[in-house]
């Protein structure tokens, strides 16, 4: 499982750690992590051509000290400095070997341009230099330049990064919208920070392979999960297919439609295994529901929505249903059981808001 945290969490674990270390330890992890990931990226280090572009923060500290790391192995290591850099991480990389210069010909770039400090657009130079990196083969530290750290807002130019090398833990920006977009592959240095519980947690395919039951000699439809799709209309018979489809094919003990005549008998055809009928109440017991997909959004429909709601089993809400409850919200706000709603950003907008750059926020 894949965890993030915000800035203000970060940088309080950092505060603590740097209490109890010696001066510039927390930062050697992190440089250590760093030129690690970018020696990985190029391949083989001695003769490659690198592109420090690097900030008056911390963030441009770090790359200046990995780009003397991997000087000293070899690499030919440029620095695009914005502003007045650290002069110790400065002094390491040209003591190294390093050189200062333009951004031109390298086979990586590293940005080091902005930290997880940066708010709103970047300024006029550092948009230009992340316009340029974009040519060229790109590893942002901690998380590339001009991306909010906490929602992934990017308002402007920013640097879009092929590897993102996170410091300590992911930064949630970096799962959700524009930065989800910008991290490209994202890459994890422990440095040892003692974090409190993620904002953002997220699951991977072996996280959802745990949570599955496996079956057994005393397995039945039952202890497997037996799960209701509400979906499909005279229109949108495939909505209802698929969505059966999906819940046979992730395992489910047994699957019941309740649906329109027509999409039930394209179901039955496809998926002999499952238990038609056209209404709720004629579906029998179920353990979950889906409400939602083709389903439409008339009257019918509405009422479908509302006896799926209605019962004291987990409901995942999707595409149609989520129309229909932006119109009924007590609908949502009376349920007890886990209720999973699914609305893209259209979808979302109904229900009184647009999302906005702080997806995290809205969704809460």
């Amino acid at each position: 499982m894949r965890q993030a945290h915000t800035v203000l969490q970060v940088r309080a674990a950092e505060a603590e750690l740097m209490a109890v270390l010696p001066p510039g330890a927390l930062m050697q992890r992190a440089v250590a992590g760093i030129a690690v990931a970018c020696a990985g990226r190029l391949g083989r280090v001695y003769g490659a051509r690198v592109t420090v572009l690097a900030g008056s923060g911390d963030n441009g500290a770090d790359a200046l000290w990995a780009g003397a790391a991997l000087a000293r192995r070899g690499a030919q290591v440029t620095a695009v400095l914005l502003g007045d850099p650290r002069p110790d991480a400065l002094a390491a990389l040209l003591a190294a070997g390093g050189r200062v210069g333009p951004l031109r010909g390298a086979d990586l770039v590293l940005d080091g341009l902005v930290g997880i400090g940066g708010k709103g657009p970047l300024r006029p130079e550092a948009a230009a230099l992340a316009t340029q990196a974009g040519a060229y083969d790109v590893v942002a530290v901690d998380l590339p330049s001009g991306v909010d750290a906490d929602t992934g807002a990017v308002r402007g130019a920013a640097v879009r990064a092929d590897l993102t090398v996170c410091l300590g833990t992911l930064k949630t920006g970096l799962l959700v919208g524009s930065g989800r977009e910008h991290a490209g592959r994202v890459e994890l240095v422990d440095i040892g920070l003692d974090l409190p519980d993620p904002v953002v947690q997220v699951l991977e395919a072996a996280d959802v392979a745990r949570l599955l039951p496996l079956a057994h000699a005393g397995s039945d439809k039952y202890t497997r999960g037996v799960v209701g799709i509400a979906a499909g209309s005279p229109a949108y018979t495939g909505a209802a297919v698929l969505a059966v489809g999906a819940a046979v094919r992730a395992g489910a003990g047994m699957v019941r439609f309740a649906g329109a005549r027509l999409a039930g008998e394209q179901v039955r055809s496809r998926w002999p295994e499952v238990v038609v009928s056209e209404s709720i109440e004629a579906t029998g017991r179920v353990q979950a529901w889906v409400v939602g997909p083709g389903l439409g959004t008339d009257d019918e429909a509405a009422e479908i929505v509302r006896q799926v709601l209605a019962s004291e089993v987990p409901v995942l809400v999707d595409a149609d249903a989520l129309t229909v409850c932006a119109q009924h919200p007590d609908w949502l706000r009376d349920r007890t059981a886990p209720t999973l709603l699914t609305p893209h950003d259209r979808e979302y907008e109904r229900f009184g808001r647009p999302v906005g750059a702080d997806r995290i926020g809205a969704a809460r």
